[in-house]
């Protein structure tokens, strides 16, 4: 039989072990009528004696069987060996019942303690449990708490670097405008540059004009250089910023997804449908990080954001710069050179100018000339007839005879005459 709190390999539950009597003869009447057992705490009922088997029977030897050469009689006699196993005094069954009472006392204290000690650790377990259960639910709402405040500050820090980054993006276009822009006035310089080259003769000169245009190129290509040097650092700060912004949106996806999970682990409850055994799990350990890493690495993606604003800012700020300095230069030049023009043309119209009025002048004074000339012509014209009256008188004279033949004073008027007049 089986007894409540008892295990089958305790002592009282084997086969007990005779120590007193002998095994009784395989007999039905033993064999039917009598079973031992034994009850927990009482581990030994032959511990006491029967009265009757400490008396000395004295059988006399009978002459069928032979006398024991000790001299001690056997203990039991044969056939009296199933009648002696089977009975027992009064004061044997009392104190037999007053065992197994005790035994059963015995076995109750310890069984109630047992049952106090187990509701007593059934109870602090449940304690146990529940505090743990609750210290675990208030670590897990720290911990969506901690991830809320990263997930605000990766937003904020987000929507900071994309402003940021949209800003750096519309610098860049105006420089790449300006840049555009400022080689319509250099086609225009070099074109400038390749007419004038066109003068000719004692205008083909080296002017402030001149100078002034191939300072206005070398100025316009320097600015191009600047803005595209500016343009470049712009490129390479927005790889840094999409860098940082990527890794930025990837900490605040993981944010994302650790929230999500931690915020349903948060809500589970022992009465949860998705709850289940999950052999082992306490054993794996996958975690790649602790919270002051966690959060470290949260911070330095933040740091490394505000370093890149900070960068893009001072860019967008030396942008700022260059572009003002850029166009107050080309604007200074192209004043410098438009003046030089005003200049070279004021010069140039006034010395046209004077050469017109002095063209006008020479031909006043060809003019007149010509007339001259043409008096000139009529006053010879009309010396003519007297010049044909002089030789005429003179190749008469001529005709004197003799001594007539003298240079008087009418000969050398005549001579002077002629002479005059050829002149």
């Amino acid at each position: 039989m089986e007894f409540l709190g008892t295990t089958q390999v305790a002592s009282y539950c084997g086969t007990k072990k005779r120590c007193l009597f002998p095994d009784p003869a395989p007999t039905s009447t033993t064999k039917d009528s009598y079973q031992s057992y034994y009850l927990p705490g009482y581990r030994h009922l032959s511990s006491w004696r029967p009265s009757l088997l400490h008396k000395v029977i004295s059988v006399p030897p009978s002459s069928d069987e032979p006398y024991n050469l000790t001299g001690r009689p056997p203990t039991v006699l044969p056939t009296l060996r199933s009648a002696l196993h089977a009975r027992y005094s009064t004061r044997d069954w009392h104190h037999a019942n007053m065992v197994q009472l005790k035994g059963s006392e015995t076995s109750r204290y310890w069984a109630g303690r047992l049952n106090t000690d187990s509701v007593r650790l059934m109870q602090d377990k449940d304690q146990l449990t529940y505090q743990m259960q609750e210290d675990s639910r208030r670590n897990l709402g720290e911990r969506i708490s901690n991830i809320d405040f990263w997930r605000s500050e990766l937003v904020y820090e987000l929507e900071c670097l994309l402003r940021e980054t949209q800003a750096l993006e519309t610098a860049k276009k105006r420089l790449e405008c300006a840049a555009d822009e400022i080689q319509g006035p250099l086609k225009t310089a070099l074109e400038c540059l390749y007419y004038r080259e066109k003068r000719k003769g004692i205008d083909l000169v080296h002017d402030d004009v001149e100078k002034n245009l191939i300072k206005e190129v070398d100025v316009f290509k320097d600015c191009q250089e600047i803005l595209a040097k500016l343009a470049q650092r712009i490129n390479h700060q927005l790889g840094i910023n999409r860098d940082a912004q990527h890794a930025l949106e990837q900490d605040l996806s993981d944010k994302n997804s650790a929230h999500f999970i931690d915020e349903k682990c948060f809500n589970l409850r022992n009465t949860s449908d998705s709850i289940n055994f999950y052999h082992g799990v306490e054993k794996v350990d996958g975690t790649v990080s602790v919270p002051v890493t966690w959060a470290k690495f949260s911070e330095d993606n933040i740091r490394c954001s505000q370093h890149a604003r900070a960068n893009s800012v001072k860019l967008r700020e030396d942008t700022e710069v260059g572009l003002e300095s850029t166009s107050e230069e080309m604007w200074n030049q192209f004043v410098s050179t438009n003046l030089a023009f005003n200049n070279r043309i004021a010069e140039v119209a006034d010395a046209k100018n004077k050469l017109q009025a002095q063209l006008a002048k020479v031909l006043q004074e060809i003019f007149q000339t010509e007339d001259t000339i043409m008096l000139l012509e009529r006053s010879i014209m009309a010396k003519e007839y007297p010049l044909k009256v002089a030789q005429t008188r003179l190749e008469t004279r001529t005709k004197r005879p003799n001594i007539e033949l003298c240079r008087d004073e009418p000969q050398y008027q005549n001579v002077c005459s002629s002479r005059i007049d050829i002149n």
